[in-house]
C-alpha cells in the first residue's frame, strides 16, 4: 500500500449508511460515536427504524438520537441542510442526519413523511427485503411499485428527502428509476456481477440510478463482498467495478456498519424470513469498520484512481445528490 494520502486530512468522508443500537433505551450512542470520530469520518447516516419494527419505532428512535446529539453537543452536530455539513467539517464535529430502512415506517399515510423530514430523516428505501405497500422487495415475487408508492415518493420529492432502492426487488427498482423525477439512490449494496446476492443489484440498475444522476453506495457487510469477506482489497473491487460502469462520479460508500453485533445476531436469529440462512445470514458477520476508510482511499490511489475521484468516493458525490434534493 501506499503512504496516506494527504488530502485526506481535509477530505469530506460520507458514511450514507450505519447502524447504531435500535433501542431508544440504550446508552451506547457517546461510545459509538468516539469510534467514528476516531476514524476520521465527517458525516453519517443513522439508522432509525427498518420494516421489521412498527412504523411508531422511528419516532422514538429520532427522539433518542435528537437527544444524544443534543448531549454531545462538543462533538457531534444535527444535519439538516448541505450548508451545516460545511459547518459540522469547519468545526471538527460529526455530522449526523438520518435514515429510514423501508416504506412500512409511514404505514398508510404518505403524509408522515413530512415530519419524519423535519426530524431530520434524508434518505428512505422503498421496501427492505419483503415486499410492503410501496413495492416489491429483493427477497419476494415483486408486483412492482404501487401507486401507493408514487405517491410517498411524490411527497419525498416534495419535500426534498431521497429516495433509494437498495433492498428493493428488480421489478420496483426498475419502476421507481422510470418513475422518479429527481436523483435515486442505491445506499448501500454492491455490484451483482460481483459477487451474485439477491441483495446486490444488477449492471442495467446501476447504470440507471447513475442516469437520474444518483450515487450507488458500496456497503462492507461480508456476505454482499462475497462468501463472508471483509477484505480491504475485495471492497475496493467492489468500488472500482460500479465506477467502470457508472462512472467514479456515481460511486460512494454505506459501509452498513452495525455498531452492536450482538443486537444483529439476534435480529438475524429471530427473523429467518427476513434473514434467510440459505443466503449466508448467520451469526457472526463480517464488516468493514470505519476505521479502514483511509485504508480503502489509499488503495484506490494505489490502482490508478485521481485525488478528485477518491474525494468524490468519499464524500463529494453523495454531496452533489444532496444539494439536488434535499431542502
Amino acid at each position: 500500500m501506499l503512504n496516506r494520502p494527504p488530502f485526506l486530512a481535509d477530505a469530506l468522508i460520507w458514511d450514507n449508511h450505519a447502524c447504531m443500537p435500535l433501542s431508544y433505551k440504550s446508552n451506547d450512542f457517546s461510545q459509538y460515536l468516539e469510534k467514528l470520530r476516531a476514524a476520521g469520518t465527517s458525516l453519517v447516516s443513522l439508522n432509525v427504524s427498518f420494516d421489521l419494527k412498527d412504523w411508531s419505532h422511528g419516532f422514538k428512535m429520532l427522539a433518542r438520537f435528537r437527544s444524544d446529539i443534543r448531549a454531545n453537543a462538543d462533538k457531534c452536530m444535527l444535519i439538516e441542510t448541505t450548508a451545516d455539513i460545511e459547518a459540522a467539517k469547519a468545526s471538527g464535529k460529526i455530522g449526523i442526519f438520518f435514515d429510514i430502512e423501508g416504506g412500512c415506517a409511514v404505514d398508510d399515510m404518505p403524509e408522515l413523511v413530512e415530519p419524519y423530514y423535519a426530524l431530520g430523516v434524508r434518505w428512505m428505501l422503498i421496501a427492505y427485503n419483503q415486499t410492503n405497500r410501496l413495492g416489491g422487495g429483493c427477497q419476494n415475487p415483486d408486483p412492482g411499485l404501487s401507486d401507493f408508492g408514487c405517491r410517498v415518493i411524490d411527497e419525498m420529492e416534495r419535500v426534498g428527502m431521497i429516495v433509494d432502492i437498495s433492498h428493493t426487488g428488480y421489478r420496483t427498482a426498475r419502476e421507481v428509476l422510470e418513475y422518479a423525477s429527481k436523483p435515486v439512490n442505491i445506499s448501500h449494496s454492491n455490484p451483482r456481477t460481483i459477487w451474485d446476492h439477491e441483495r446486490n443489484v444488477t449492471d442495467d440498475l446501476i447504470r440507471a440510478c447513475a442516469a437520474t444522476g444518483g450515487v450507488i453506495n458500496v456497503t462492507g457487510i461480508g456476505i454482499f463482498l462475497g462468501n463472508n469477506d471483509n477484505s480491504t482489497e475485495t471492497f475496493i473491487r467492489h468500488v472500482d467495478y460500479v465506477a467502470s460502469i457508472a462512472g467514479p462520479e456515481h460511486v460512494g460508500m454505506g459501509l452498513d456498519f452495525v455498531f452492536d453485533s450482538r443486537e444483529l445476531d439476534e435480529f438475524i436469529a429471530l427473523n429467518p424470513d427476513m434473514f434467510p440462512p440459505d443466503k449466508g445470514y448467520g451469526q457472526g458477520l463480517r464488516m468493514i469498520e470505519p476505521e479502514r476508510v483511509a485504508e480503502i482511499a489509499t488503495g484506490l490511489i494505489e490502482i490508478g484512481w485521481s485525488e478528485n475521484h477518491v474525494l468524490g468516493f468519499l464524500g463529494q458525490n453523495n454531496l452533489r445528490v444532496a444539494d439536488a434534493v434535499w431542502k
